[in-house]
């Protein structure tokens, strides 16, 4: 894997994975779009399905185009290797269905994206999985919540749109206590800010549709396994054939082959070369991101119209400790909330909005708004919202790479009218 060990993250971000003289020399990684590869032999075809050599045989199993990624995403979050998806969705069920049957249980933080919550709370069930939810910065909800039936735990390295900030190491050794892996969903914090593997996780995932990709043209996900947990086969006997197989790749292996392949969540090659194209200036703008977002936050909780504001970098937030300690002063992500009067207002104020746009997604390079609670989380119950953190007065921002002037200017107007 193409890479140095003594590369910052700045440089591996851009050169990561990088094999020109396979491309013909192009600085870009090429697009495979094939939905197949051709073999001169049937011996050759014969030993990359039993798996006896490398290569290609059919888009679903594995791509070139996609490989790129998965190396650059391995060598940037520290991991032993990895596999793309479809989507970030994708990425979680795949991450998880390599690892539960019917029968088992899941421990995750309560603090939860929309598709996440559904597919834990809703979708699980129908396997016979069952999810217990905990409070996701509280680690004795944690502690009481684990079982011996408990398979794994998940968490998301900020929450979203809760803001709260989990102790990753903590609950890393709360899992491997009671024999089971940690898998962390890093999307909001990107490897810039947090590497979960540094802290004692063992699998991480990400929607590589925000921040990776960056600029909202490519849907993603991927999974990617630091390769450490050991599977003990008094309680995964299932992964005996895998470790036999593939050892510390016994995990990524079963995500590729079990679940991945007969499931059909693979990349489009397409989108991965433009995530790759977006990963270039990854660190350059979470730099901008992030400090944006400071700025917003800072300005919000000064604004007379202004209920309330949730962002981890302000001191006044619950999480603020939590986030300076985990991220050592990195910052604090990009993503925030706030609250006006009441739903009106909120309407009001998106009505208003000129350079921010209205829409559903966030990590774009654009400022992005948001009201959850009559959006995304219109089909939850009241109650299931506000277990959410979701409430008719809040609306969330994802805070572009923009000059924050202007950024400043737009909320502002938009505001006045409220």
């Amino acid at each position: 894997m193409t890479g140095n060990s003594k590369w910052r993250f700045d440089t591996q971000v851009i050169h990561a994975a990088q094999t020109p003289e396979e491309w013909k020399w192009a600085t870009q990684a090429p697009i495979f779009q094939t939905a197949s590869h051709r073999f001169e032999t049937a011996e050759e075809l014969s030993d990359v399905f039993a798996g006896r050599k490398p290569g290609f045989i059919y888009q679903r199993l594995r791509n070139p185009t996609n490989q790129t990624l998965e190396k650059r995403m391995t060598l940037l979050e520290g991991g032993l290797d990895a596999v793309v998806t479809g989507s970030g969705m994708a990425a979680v069920t795949d991450a998880i269905l390599a690892i539960c049957r019917a029968g088992d249980e899941i421990v995750s933080g309560n603090s939860l994206f929309m598709s996440t919550f559904l597919l834990f709370n809703n979708v699980f069930k129908k396997f016979g999985i069952q999810v217990k939810l905990a409070e996701s910065a509280d680690l004795d909800a944690w502690k009481a919540a684990v079982t011996d039936k408990t398979r794994l735990l998940f968490v998301e390295t900020i929450g979203n749109p809760k803001m709260d900030v989990p102790n990753i190491r903590a609950l890393a050794e709360l899992a491997h206590a009671n024999r089971a892996p940690l898998i962390v969903d890093n999307t909001l914090a990107t490897p810039y800010l947090f590497r979960p593997f540094e802290h004692g996780a063992d699998v991480v995932v990400h929607s590589t549709t925000k921040y990776l990709n960056g600029h909202g043209s490519a849907v993603g996900g991927v999974v990617i396994d630091a390769g450490r947990f050991d599977w003990p086969a008094d309680k995964y006997a299932d992964f005996s054939l895998y470790k036999e197989r593939k050892g510390k790749l016994a995990y990524i292996d079963r995500v590729w082959r079990e679940i991945h392949i007969n499931f059909g969540t693979s990349q489009a090659p397409l989108h991965s070369y433009l995530t790759l194209i977006g990963l270039d200036t990854l660190a350059l703008r979470m730099e901008r991101h992030q400090s944006n977002a400071i700025k917003v936050a800072e300005f919000l909780q000064g604004h007379g119209r202004v209920k309330w504001v949730n962002f981890p970098g302000l001191p006044a937030s619950p999480a603020h400790e939590a986030a300076k300690a985990q991220f050592e002063g990195k910052g604090y992500g990009a993503l925030l909330t706030f609250g006006l009067e009441d739903e009106k207002a909120c309407f009001e104020f998106i009505r208003r909005l000129k350079l921010v746009y209205h829409l559903a997604n966030l990590g774009d390079c654009k400022t992005l708004a948001i009201h959850p609670w009559s959006s995304q989380y219109v089909t939850f119950t009241e109650d299931a919202r506000r277990a959410n953190g979701i409430t008719p007065d809040l609306v969330r921002v994802s805070v572009g790479i923009e000059a924050v002037e202007d950024i400043l200017e737009d909320i502002d107007q938009a505001l006045g009218t409220v």
